[in-house]
């Protein structure tokens, strides 16, 4: 293998345009490894079935439910680093993932609904250890989850208009994922992800001076924060983990960087530029080269609980866990649907809605932000199945929310 790195090398070399600048160099040496109360391998494989098959009897007492889904997932990865600047690390990430999923059916039309939890796509993950999943509560919460897949079949359709919507933490990990996490990735400001992954509108005369959100939106990529999927020790270059600031008061500060595009920003917006790279350097495996990704990004909260948020809204809709997502390739226009609803009627929640969608521009979105909820609704959710390069790549992403307020958004849109 180092035969064949030197002489893909050689060949590279070739084809040069100009000096590649790092900035500082990387000399860190170290091990880390993800902290777990108790260790997921640890727990017998006849406890891990007896709990999924508890939890799909629970998805199933729900009369009218057509197939009941329960998973769990465990992740061990180990990875060693060293580069000719002296860094030499070692680090052992460990997650634990589960989830279970209700598909109701309506015999006479066909039609199909879902409830997941404690998250959509059949699960939510963490770098936890087998705490992680006697947390989500699979079992106690699968009767419900089933019980309003079914309700769902005889909901009313959401309505179309513009309206107040407030955000579920889970739907707004999401957006947060599509909205911001994706176009702060420098290299697609750069263009070099443009062919699968789209550019970004977030473009480098945007730095520090163009308003992203409300004054109450601060965003902050967090490679540090415990339990989140895009927490470590190292990136793949072998900077340490850090939180870097993406947006303050509502106003755009800084990109996910490696340690060439830090420095291509810096050439570029000059000093105000950080000097080193943020530590976003990751590759799914040894054989991949790393790519500028998502470490944990995350939606600050704000100071409201949940209950008087709703209590303090008048007229809207509340929208919980993502059932559908499109967004063009710069990340400005989306279009997001969700798997259940609830109308907002004199600061109460009423009646159940089926197939939700909101549309909107991403900092027109932003802008209309004029509530957050506080620490105690705030949690790390997982995203474990991002994709980004050719070829193709898989990372695992964190996203801190709690719900949230938006003015004036289009809802209802089927078409």
């Amino acid at each position: 293998m180092t035969a064949l790195a030197v002489q893909i090398a050689r060949a590279s070399a070739l084809f040069k345009t100009h000096d590649v600048r790092l900035g500082p160099p990387v000399s860190h040496t170290g091990t880390y490894r993800t902290p777990v109360s108790v260790d997921p391998w640890d727990v017998s494989f006849e406890d891990k079935i007896d709990l999924l098959l508890k939890a799909d009897a629970g998805l199933r007492s729900a009369r009218g439910v057509a197939v009941a889904n329960a998973s769990l997932a465990f992740w061990r990865e180990h990875k060693f680093f060293a580069n000719s600047e002296g860094a030499f690390l070692e680090q052992e990430l460990i997650e634990s993932g589960g989830g279970i999923e209700a598909i109701a059916v309506d015999p006479g039309t066909g039609e199909v609904q879902k409830r997941s939890h404690p998250n959509s796509f059949a699960r939510d993950q963490r770098q936890e250890g087998w705490e992680a999943i006697l947390a989500m509560d699979l079992v106690g919460s699968a009767p419900r989850i089933g019980e309003e897949a079914v309700a769902l079949l005889k909901a009313d359709p959401c309505p179309s208009g513009v309206t107040t919507l407030i955000l579920g933490g889970t739907q707004l990990a999401l957006q947060v994922h599509e909205s911001c996490g994706h176009p702060i990735e420098l290299d697609r400001v750069f263009g070099t992800e443009a062919s699968f992954a789209g550019t970004s509108f977030l473009t480098p005369e945007k730095y520090g001076g163009f308003r992203y959100g409300s004054d109450l939106v601060n965003m902050t990529a967090d490679a540090t924060i415990p339990g989140g999927l895009g927490t470590f020790g190292w990136d793949d270059e072998g900077v340490p983990a850090q939180r870097v600031p993406i947006v303050r008061q509502g106003m755009f500060q800084g990109y996910l960087t490696s340690r060439e595009t830090a420095q291509q920003l810096r050439e570029i917006v000059g000093e105000e530029a950080p000097a080193s790279s943020g530590g976003a350097m990751r590759a799914d495996g040894w054989n991949r080269i790393p790519l500028v990704r998502m470490t944990n990004v995350n939606l600050e909260p704000g100071e409201w609980e949940f209950d008087d948020l709703i209590a303090d809204t008048d007229e809207g809709i509340y929208m919980e866990l993502n059932k559908s997502w499109s967004i063009d390739d710069k990340r400005l226009n989306f279009q997001f649907g969700t798997e259940i609803a609830y109308e907002i009627k004199g600061g109460s929640l009423g009646r159940m809605l089926k197939n939700a969608t909101y549309t909107g521009i991403t900092p027109q979105f932003w802008q209309s932000c004029d509530a957050i909820c506080n620490a105690n609704h705030w949690r790390v959710w997982g995203t474990p199945n991002c994709g980004k390069g050719q070829p193709g790549q898989v990372a695992h992403t964190g996203h801190g929310t709690a719900p949230a307020r938006f003015r004036n958004v289009q809802v209802g849109v089927t078409g």
